[in-house]
């Protein structure tokens, strides 16, 4: 992979930071202009010239709503808005046009509507991966018109934002960054494995890409390294950023391949009732003891 390639790729990881990054520049609740979407359990706005497009990714955010819930017993309050380039401004601030992004203390998750220049950077030269690697982006991600569209895997980050939605809200005690970060990630892929198995490989193929290319290049690279620099890593370092997120989507779904919605309910409850922060060693055994132990592979095996 070429170093344009890796850094374009990773630089789409920030999105994760968004939804404690935005919350402070949130502009008022105001959707005037905008079409209600009537049918759905989460409150839905969209442009008033993207109400097809705004009913497919509503369908799918208010599915994992419902199967998440289900899952933990909890609804948190979301109000998803699907925005075309004209009205993306007068609705968001701070994040360009394509990054979805949940804004806590509004409780709302910003959606761009249509395909847009932001995504296509992300376009890999498919002469310049590994053949094999190069037959799963097509598979994953072209488009009804045959070309290759990143727009599958944005999507599916809509998911991610909701699960912040969840621990947020929730009263979960994250216990560590990467762990509200790994949280997110296992909720998205559960969620995809469980009720939409198909769009797996668009959830995979990018991480894989990204994990494929080495951490040679990266500052940090353990587990304390993104703890004790997080701040660092989200505004000045996208690409070492990047590179923990797409490692973290490789545990995900490892973690569900193991213990599938089991382990899911397990990891919920277990953050939810243990509100005094642990050391490493205890969290450790917390995992391991309530949990499963390929949770506490991710502090024990992180750096072998």
């Amino acid at each position: 992979m070429t170093s344009l390639l890796t850094k374009k790729i990773l630089l789409l990881f920030l999105v994760y930071l968004s939804y404690s990054l935005f919350s402070a520049m949130a502009i008022a609740q105001n959707y005037e202009g905008l079409k209600e979407l009537k049918g759905y359990k989460i409150k839905i706005f969209c442009s008033t010239d993207a109400e097809e497009r705004a009913t497919l990714i509503a369908k799918n955010v208010d599915g994992a709503q419902t199967f998440l819930s289900s899952l933990v017993g909890f609804e948190p309050e979301v109000t998803v808005v699907i925005l075309n380039p004209a009205d993306w401004p007068k609705f968001t601030k701070g994040a360009f046009y394509g990054m979805p992004h949940y804004v806590n203390q509004q409780k709302v998750l910003n959606i761009a509507s249509e395909d847009n220049a932001f995504w296509k950077s992300f376009i890999p030269q498919l002469d310049k991966l590994p053949k094999a690697l190069a037959a799963k982006i097509t598979t994953a991600y072209v488009g009804k018109d045959g070309k290759i569209s990143m727009q599958p895997f944005f999507d599916l980050l809509a998911i991610h934002e909701l699960a912040h939605a969840y621990h947020n809200q929730g009263g979960l005690k994250m216990q560590r960054r990467w762990m509200g970060e790994l949280f997110a990630n296992i909720s998205l892929h559960t969620y995809i494995a469980e009720r939409n198995p198909k769009l797996l490989p668009a959830l995979t193929a990018f991480p894989q890409m990204v994990i494929a290319d080495g951490k040679a290049n990266f500052k940090y690279t353990s587990l304390k390294d993104l703890e004790d620099n997080y701040n660092e890593l989200g505004s000045k370092m996208p690409e070492n950023y990047g590179w923990y997120q797409c490692r973290l989507h490789d545990a995900a779904a490892k973690i569900y391949d193991g213990g599938g919605i089991k382990l899911y309910k397990k990891l919920w409850t277990t953050l939810k009732t243990q509100q005094e922060i642990l050391n490493d060693e205890q969290l450790v055994d917390l995992l391991a003891k309530n949990t499963d132990q390929s949770m506490a592979d991710i502090l024990i095996n992180w750096d072998k």
